[in-house]
C-alpha cells in the first residue's frame, strides 16, 4: 500500500516525484561513474579520482590482485598464507573485481565460493557470545570451512553441491526450471564436525561502489527501516546490529550477503584472516580452532602478517572501484522494463536515488547522487533462500538486499551469470523467482507478466 502524495508537496519539493528513466540517468555512481565497457569493465578507479590519488589505488590493487605465499619468503611483505586458507588473492574470488561461482561440473574445488559454518546459540553464555560475534563458530572447524592448505598442512575438507529441480510457471504456461543447492562436505580431515552444523555457501560479491554505499547517511537507512512495517506495504527491512572492532561497539552493518560487517576496513580484514589465512590487528589470531595445532606448528608471517599500511591501501581501493554506467537507457524495452520494475514494487527494497555524505578524507565520494538499487537493509526472503543460519540479528530467512547497480556487465566482467548468496541462479529472470518472503508479491506479478513483459524487465536489469 502507498499513501498518495499531496500535489502541494510535489511543488513545494517536500517530497521526491517518482522518477523517469533519464532521472536515474547513466551515470550509477554519480561522478566517480567509469565508462569503461568489457572485461575491465568493475576495476577503474573512481573517474573523479585526481591523479595525485591514484597511486594509493594502485598500490592498493597490487596487494588486491597479487598472491600471498607461505612464510618465511623472501618477499616479506606478501608472507604468511595459511596454512589453511580458501584462496591466495582476494583476486582468486572477486574475479576482475566481480563476481564468484559455485563449482562448475567437474570442478574439484570451489574456488570463488566458501562456506560459512556455525552452530546454535543455547546457553546464555554462548548468548552473550553473538554480541560480538555474530554467530557460534563450529568447534572443530571455526566459522569457514577452509579447502586449501600449504605445503605441511592438510585442508579441511572438500566442498559438494548437488541441485534438484524446482519449477515455476507463469500465467501464460511459460515454465522456468530452477536448481535448488544441496550442499554438503567430504573428506573431513579434522575429525566430525558438530551435529547441529548450520552451513551456508557463499559466492563472493562484485566490489563495485563499496565506497559509496559506506557514504550513505546512517540516518538515510535509518529513515528508510520499517521493522514493524508501519505503512502496511508488507516490507519490513531492518538494519543489522553488529560489532566493530575498531569502535568496540555494536553499530550498524552494511557488507556481506547478511550485512554483518559494519566496514569496508573490518570486511577486508576479516576477508584476509578468514580466507587468506592472515592476521592483522583487528584479527590478530591465526583462523585455527583450539582443537587444530597446524597454525602454531608451521611458521606464520610476522605479528601481525597484513599490516596496517597494506589494510589502508586496500581500503582505499576497495572504496574507488568505480561502478559502470548504465547502458541502453532509451531502448523502448528498457523503458518499458523499468515501468515493470516500478509498478511490481521491486524499488521497496532495491532503493534507486540517494546521496551519499560528505566524508573529508574522501572526497571523490562525497555529495554524490547514486543508483544502487539497495537499501542495505535485511529483509525476509522466504524459506526458499533461507539457510537457517543466523548472523548477529539477521535470521536464517534473511537478507541483505544485494545492489543491482553494474549487474548487466556480469557476463562479459566473469564470464557467468549465476546470481544470489550461493550462485544458484543461472540468469537474471532465476534470480527473481526464487524471491519470496516480503518480496512473493512482487514475484507473483513477474509470474503474471506476457512474454513481451518477462523481456522488457530482463532488458532493464541488464541495462544496469
Amino acid at each position: 500500500m502507498h499513501t498518495a502524495v499531496p500535489k502541494w508537496a510535489l511543488i513545494l519539493g517536500l517530497v521526491a516525484p517518482i522518477a523517469s528513466v533519464h532521472a536515474y540517468g547513466e551515470q550509477s555512481g554519480g561522478k566517480t561513474t567509469t565508462n569503461k565497457q568489457g572485461h575491465n569493465a568493475y576495476s577503474m578507479p573512481a573517474s573523479n579520482l585526481p591523479m595525485s590519488a591514484r597511486l594509493d589505488f594502485s598500490v592498493g590493487n597490487s596487494f588486491f590482485r597479487n598472491p600471498w605465499v607461505e612464510a618465511p619468503a623472501s618477499t616479506d611483505a606478501r608472507d604468511g598464507l595459511g596454512p589453511l586458507f580458501n584462496t591466495n588473492g582476494c583476486q582468486n574470488c572477486h574475479i576482475k573485481d566481480g563476481r564468484g561461482h559455485p563449482p562448475e561440473e567437474g570442478e574439484e574445488q570451489a574456488v570463488s565460493m566458501l562456506v560459512r559454518l556455525s552452530i546454535p546459540a543455547l546457553t546464555l553464555e554462548q548468548k552473550k557470545e553473538l554480541i560480538q560475534s555474530g554467530n557460534l563458530p563450529e568447534p572443530t572447524y571455526g566459522g569457514q570451512l577452509q579447502d586449501f592448505s600449504i605445503t605441511n598442512a592438510t585442508p579441511e575438507g572438500s566442498i559438494v553441491i548437488d541441485y534438484t529441480k524446482v519449477v515455476e510457471t507463469f500465467s501464460d504456461g511459460h515454465q522456468v526450471e530452477l536448481r535448488k543447492p544441496h550442499l554438503r562436505i567430504e573428506q573431513l580431515n579434522y575429525g566430525p564436525m558438530h551435529p547441529d552444523v548450520e552451513m551456508s555457501a557463499r559466492v563472493a560479491p562484485p566490489m563495485i561502489g563499496l565506497g559509496l554505499l559506506e557514504a550513505i547517511p546512517e540516518a538515510t537507512l535509518l529513515a528508510w527501516q520499517d521493522m514493524d512495517d508501519e505503512n502496511g506495504d508488507g516490507i519490513s527491512g531492518t538494519l543489522n546490529q553488529v560489532w566493530d572492532i575498531e569502535q568496540q561497539a555494536t553499530v550498524i552493518g552494511r557488507f556481506g550477503w547478511k550485512a554483518g560487517m559494519p566496514s569496508l576496513m573490518q570486511q577486508n580484514a576479516g576477508a584476509f584472516n578468514g580466507d587468506l589465512g592472515l592476521t592483522s590487528r583487528l584479527f590478530p589470531s591465526e583462523n585455527c580452532s583450539a582443537k587444530q595445532s597446524v597454525c602454531t606448528d608451521l611458521p606464520h608471517g610476522g605479528t601481525p602478517e597484513v599490516s596496517d599500511k597494506i589494510l589502508d591501501f586496500v581500503e582505499f581501493y576497495s572504496q574507488h572501484l568505480a561502478v559502470p554506467a548504465r547502458r541502453n537507457v532509451d531502448n523502448p524495452s528498457v523503458k518499458l522494463g523499468q515501468t515493470l520494475f516500478q509498478s511490481s514494487g521491486c524499488e521497496s527494497c532495491h532503493k534507486v536515488n540517494v546521496k551519499t555524505a560528505k566524508i573529508a578524507d574522501r572526497p571523490a565520494l562525497s555529495k554524490q547522487t547514486i543508483h544502487p538499487y539497495t537499501d542495505l537493509l535485511l529483509h525476509d526472503m522466504g524459506e526458499g533462500l533461507a539457510d537457517h543460519r543466523s548472523e548477529f540479528i539477521a535470521n536464517g530467512r534473511e537478507w541483505r538486499t544485494a545492489p543491482l547497480w553494474g549487474i548487466g556487465y556480469t557476463q562479459e566482467v566473469n564470464q557467468h551469470t549465476y546470481f544470489l548468496h550461493d550462485g544458484r541462479a543461472r540468469n537474471l529472470m532465476e534470480a527473481v523467482l526464487w524471491h519470496g518472503g516480503e518480496a512473493e508479491a512482487s514475484k507473483q506479478t513477474v509470474l503474471a507478466f506476457s512474454e513481451r513483459e518477462r523481456a522488457a524487465l530482463i532488458d532493464f536489469l541488464s541495462s544496469l
